[in-house]
């Protein structure tokens, strides 16, 4: 993880204080802005890499820049006094059209702009650049619509300057760190953005906090998505998980041809970036692959500003409560990834009958969501707070039921406690299934492999410092080996069978079924130990009577 790096996370603390100290101090709305900014330098890269690669490979490509526009002018320095000659009017009218010629669109580029004089940055960043990042795709997409009502609020030139200045050595560091840890730079583009949000959330500045990017590694590891998928996640916030699914296709897409491209990423998963697999007919797939959804509508921008930074290039991210009655997506999704909301109770009313869980709890009510999202032979991982695991309450137990009828319920992986600090220290779980029949009357999970995570890979406490070992890929290829692999105990990680669960009331904890050892203590009997303490009383006050002595 990025924060081990301290010089980048010194600038994104001070590329965050910047914003902080120039008046925009509401955290959503400076993360916003920031973004716009992290966007705009990758778009200008990106296409920069596009335009190079098919100039090498004498391909045409329409690049984003290419073509030209109208630039912005301030009508008041062309509006002619009532007193004026005709003579004036014309001048004023001739020097207006001159300016409102359209110019190349090169000049919306981070590397063009950002060598303009301060005032000016900021009047064509607002007037020209922004406008056109807005309007980057199709009137139909996603991000079109959802940017329609994007503000870009930065009124100071000097701030501007700063922030843009900022970006670049972020940018920079990133490269380094890409060459001396042989990461894709994409890779580390996404922990960047990742670690501002951590960052924000850190200093008590926002309410919000994100999945651990190794986490996100591990169940994309855990379900393999594949090229051609539909992945989804019902909360999305920012795209993480969906980033987390992209990469992983990337790296197997590299696997099944360039194998020897792929290396050990900080957590020990094999990693690659783009390469050439990435070909125009593989990009298309991907880019109709993912789907999420999320009730924040700034959050819905920025998961899909953070998805075309990673070069998908028309996300599909909407506005929508996947929980409520308007919400009737059923059987369409080959892999979800999700760590929804466990912390909110909503109003029975709003929730759609349809979910069959009698209750306000969102973590109970997301898993049956997603339940349904799957379509038959679709595969989910979803972080969920134990306490669904072994809860008593009638939504609770119906809940258990839905994963071990509708679903084949493969795994349950206990997290370490600190697995989600500086934020909170709820105890977490993963729960692995695939879907077999919607509204089942049969149970379709014959037993439940169970595994205790003691570290993640990261220090437990509010620092989350990398360790040496790297635990997740060990978790990826026990679960892997499973069906094949002999249990004598359950001291470690097992099996436990459909009519166990059944008997222990559905219960799905982890510590309901480790068998634990106890080594017997043996004391000596109480006469002698009676003996001893009196012993070293008399020792004690043998020295306080020399002591008194000497005080005389």
């Amino acid at each position: 993880m990025l924060q081990n790096n301290s010089k980048l996370k010194a600038l994104i603390v001070s590329l965050w204080n910047t914003f902080w100290s120039g008046g925009i101090a509401n955290p959503l709305t400076a993360i916003e802005q920031i973004t716009y900014l992290l966007f705009v330098k990758r778009l200008d890269e990106l296409e920069s890499k596009r335009e190079r690669d098919a100039e090498f490979t004498s391909e045409a490509y329409e690049s984003k820049f290419d073509g030209e526009y109208t630039p912005w002018i301030d009508e008041s320095l062309y509006r002619p006094k009532p007193e004026v000659t005709e003579t004036e009017k014309a001048r004023l009218y001739n020097k207006r059209e001159k300016a409102l010629t359209p110019r190349p669109k090169k000049e919306l580029k981070w590397s063009f702009f950002k060598a303009m004089p301060a005032d000016d940055m900021l009047v064509h960043f607002r007037n020209n650049v922004f406008p056109h990042i807005k309007d980057l795709n199709d009137e139909t997409s996603s991000f079109t619509k959802y940017m329609k009502n994007a503000v870009f609020i930065i009124e100071k030139p000097s701030l501007l300057v700063e922030a843009i200045k900022k970006v670049d050595e972020i940018f920079l560091e990133i490269a380094e760190d890409a060459k001396d840890g042989k990461q894709s730079f994409q890779d580390i583009q996404g922990d960047v953005y990742e670690m501002l949000l951590k960052e924000i959330a850190t200093a008590g500045k926002n309410g919000q906090f994100r999945t651990p990017r190794h986490l996100i590694k591990l169940l994309a590891e855990l379900t393999e998505p594949k090229l051609g998928h539909k992945i989804a996640d019902p909360a999305c916030g920012t795209g993480g998980f969906l980033l987390g699914a992209y990469q992983y296709i990337l790296s197997d897409l590299v696997r099944q041809k360039e194998p020897d491209l792929l290396v050990a990423d900080e957590d020990g998963f094999e990693r690659a970036s783009i390469s050439s697999v990435l070909d125009k007919k593989n990009k298309q797939i991907l880019n109709d692959s993912f789907y999420g959804f999320d009730i924040d509508t700034t959050m819905v921008r920025l998961g899909l500003m953070n998805l075309m930074m990673h070069g998908i290039d028309n996300p599909h991210i909407e506005y929508k409560d996947s929980l409520s009655k308007n919400y009737n997506e059923t059987g369409d999704y080959d892999i979800v990834l999700a760590n929804p909301p466990f912390t909110g109770k909503l109003d029975k009313g709003d929730v759609n009958p349809d979910l069959g869980i009698d209750t306000g709890s969102t973590e109970l009510l997301f898993l049956a969501r997603i339940s349904k999202m799957l379509r038959a032979g679709g595969k989910a991982a979803v972080i969920i707070p134990e306490g669904v695991l072994f809860g008593g309450s009638k939504a609770q137990k119906a809940t258990r039921e839905i994963l071990l009828k509708d679903n084949q319920l493969e795994a349950v992986i206990s997290l370490p406690a600190g697995a989600f600090k500086p934020y909170t220290g709820v105890k977490t779980a993963i729960l692995v299934f695939t879907k077999v029949e919607e509204d089942s009357k049969t149970w379709h999970t014959d037993k439940v492999w169970f595994y205790a995570l003691e570290n993640d890979g990261y220090s437990l406490d509010d620092n989350r410092r990398k360790l040496e070992e790297n635990p997740l890929p060990v978790v990826k290829s026990e679960y892997t080996a499973r069906k094949t692999s002999e249990y004598p105990d359950r001291k470690n990680h097992f099996f436990v069978p459909l009519a166990e669960i059944q008997e222990n009331d559905l219960d799905l904890s982890y510590n309901r079924y480790k068998e634990y050892e106890y080594t017997e203590q043996t004391y000596e009997p109480p006469k002698e130990i009676l003996a001893k303490l009196m012993e070293m009383e008399k020792g004690i006050l043998a020295d306080m009577q020399e002591l008194n002595d000497l005080i005389g």
